[in-house]
């Protein structure tokens, strides 16, 4: 293959009398470059964008425009200004000299013209001319990368790349543009903001448990799904709403035209009946669920976020109520956000402040009331609000995940109050500890466990944890097995609050636990011949077969320990033994 020809440099001789050029002409010859000839400034002017040259040779002393002009007007124009330009004078002068570099010359020749200086600085121009000119192609091969790479950038700023959705920022654009239309809408008509329905609306979307998909099937097909859910929704879309992806698995409707509640419980439906079809995907069939957090714009709602901020607290309120719910935003769910927020602040500077404390129930003998132990209750002694009730902040710490560490705490003050009752003489008195669901998954509950008896001492038999239902149900197998692993460890387990969970009495066979529990729901009704008095009969009929111990919550009157004492129960406790209360309230 033949190597492309080389382009010769171009070299403009601007000069009134001919014979000057003949001498350059000659005294270039063979040196590779395209020479062309002009007799005055106004003709070098004239044939710059037609010759293009790479170099100008420039008389300094010519009749009309003079060498010093042609050189300043010349490099006044941007595309010439890197056009190399060698002044050819017989002026001597320093001033001179410098008038000539002051308007933009690169170098300059006396006359006569030696041959060896005119080829070295003819050299030397085009070889910088020539750098200048890659540079400049080089800067503008960079200038179009940057518009490319920003217009790509503003594609991904605008478009979701996974499912070519708006994305966040072209949907607040949206929100902008809405709501500018209907508050527009509202000055036109003139009528009262609240006499006019909202037109309008925000739907949030989120997808129930999307990360179960991505952990059992991978990202890849996670994002399968996902494109497949943005298809179905995209098919709901009605003239005028847009639908954007703001998050993993949560995407957003903009509702135009929206008359509330009619036309929103009937959009809601459809929604709810396209997720009831599974999505084919990798050749399975995905069931998705999704739970909707709408937010209506009013008169007062001029800022896109805030609308968006409304529509998503409303979403993470109807998750709250399960699966395929939706909720609408009003006021109340920002102040709910909001003291709940507070709380979670407040429960994390509690567990660093130490403000968790542990009060104990007791558990008697049914047949001679004697105490046999106590379950271990956590209360919150709050700096300001004294006690705060359990019911208050046991959910919060469930769902944020510190009731692991709380639990903790509760378990070391637990088993460090049973050494002292022991040393005090209370040899056979046990200790019973709540396992909530969220510390029975736990992946360091062996080890935390472990860790708690070593820095206590205790001995282990005496220690009792309880175990809900629901805890032992979402994975049976792996429940069994960490029962078996506390067992081991003589630790005893309780299966707290039978009868309100999803296990069977014929189920108990199949689960190592030592004692069971009668959820207070059915004591507090108890009476002979109702369903509370055959259903607690039956229990502990079957646990007595078991060889299970039943211990029956939430006794309060003498009616209901008469009952119970008559079935066989043989452990019981409630206020009618005593409330929960601190240690130091409690006497051998």
């Amino acid at each position: 293959m033949n190597e492309p020809t080389a382009i010769k440099p171009v070299i403009l001789v601007i000069d009134d009398e001919p014979d000057n050029f003949d001498v350059v002409e000659a005294m270039l010859t063979g040196q590779g470059y395209i020479l062309h000839y002009v007799a005055s400034g106004q003709a070098a002017l004239d044939c710059l964008d037609t010759l293009q040259p790479d170099l100008l040779l420039l008389d300094v002393m010519m009749p009309g425009i003079d060498g010093i002009e042609v050189c300043r007007q010349i490099k006044a124009l941007p595309q010439w200004r890197g056009v190399g330009i060698i002044m050819v004078t017989a002026l001597s002068s320093k001033q001179e000299l410098s008038q000539c570099l002051a308007v933009g010359a690169n170098d300059f020749i006396s006359k006569p013209i030696n041959q060896v200086e005119l080829v070295a600085r003819v050299r030397s121009l085009l070889r910088i001319h020539q750098q200048y000119q890659q540079l400049a192609d080089f800067n503008t091969q960079l200038e179009a990368l940057v518009q490319q790479r920003t217009a790509q950038l503003r594609a991904l700023i605008d478009e979701d790349a996974l499912t070519q959705l708006p994305s966040r920022t072209r949907l607040l654009q949206a929100i902008s543009l809405a709501l500018q239309s209907a508050e527009a809408c509202r000055e036109k008509i003139q009528v009262s903001p609240k006499g006019l329905p909202s037109s309008v609306g925000l739907a949030y979307l989120d997808c129930d448990q999307f990360q179960l998909v991505n952990g059992a099937f991978g990202y890849a097909v996670g994002n399968e799904l996902l494109k497949a859910i943005a298809q179905r929704l995209q098919q709901l879309l009605r003239p005028g709403d847009v639908l954007a992806r703001v998050g993993g698995d949560e995407f957003c409707f903009l509702l135009h035209y929206l008359d509330y509640p009619a036309t929103l419980e009937s959009w809601n439906q459809a929604i709810f009946e396209s997720f009831a079809k599974p999505f084919r995907v990798a050749n399975c069939d995905f069931f998705v669920s999704v739970c909707i957090g709408v937010a209506l714009a009013d008169a007062t709602t001029t800022q896109p976020e805030a609308l968006l901020q409304a529509a998503d607290t409303a979403m993470y309120r109807a998750k709250r109520q399960g699966k395929g719910s939706y909720q609408v935003f009003d006021a109340q769910l920002t102040t709910a956000t909001q003291r709940r927020l507070a709380l979670e602040t407040d429960l994390q500077r509690a567990l660093e402040h130490r403000e968790f404390i542990t009060y104990y129930q007791p558990i008697v003998r049914l047949a001679t009331c004697q105490v046999v132990g106590f379950e271990a209750l956590i209360r919150w002694q709050h700096p300001e609000r004294q006690l705060v009730s359990p019911a208050e902040f046991i959910p919060c710490m469930e769902e944020t995940g510190l009731v692991v560490p709380v639990g903790l705490v509760v378990l070391q003050q637990a088993c460090e109050q049973l050494k002292i009752w022991q040393q005090q003489g209370a040899a056979d008195w046990t200790v019973s500890v709540n396992l909530s669901v969220r510390q029975f998954d736990s992946p360091t509950l062996l080890a935390d466990i472990d860790q708690v008896l070593a820095t206590t001492g205790i001995n282990p038999v005496y220690l009792k944890l309880e175990v809900t239902e629901s805890a032992l149900m979402q994975d049976t197998e792996s429940a069994i097995a960490v029962m078996e692993q506390l067992r081991s460890r003589q630790i005893q387990i309780s299966l707290d609050d039978f009868g309100t969970g999803y296990s069977s009495l014929g189920y108990l066979h199949r689960l190592p636990i030592d004692t069971l529990k009668i959820d207070r729901s059915f004591v507090q009704q108890i009476h002979t011949g109702n369903r509370n008095h055959q259903v607690i009969n039956t229990i502990i009929a079957l646990s007595s077969q078991l060889s299970l111990p039943v211990i029956a919550e939430g006794i309060e009157t003498s009616e209901q320990l008469h009952c119970l004492q008559s079935l066989g129960c043989e452990f019981g406790q409630g206020y009618l033994f005593g409330k929960p209360q601190p240690a130091s309230e409690i006497f051998l």
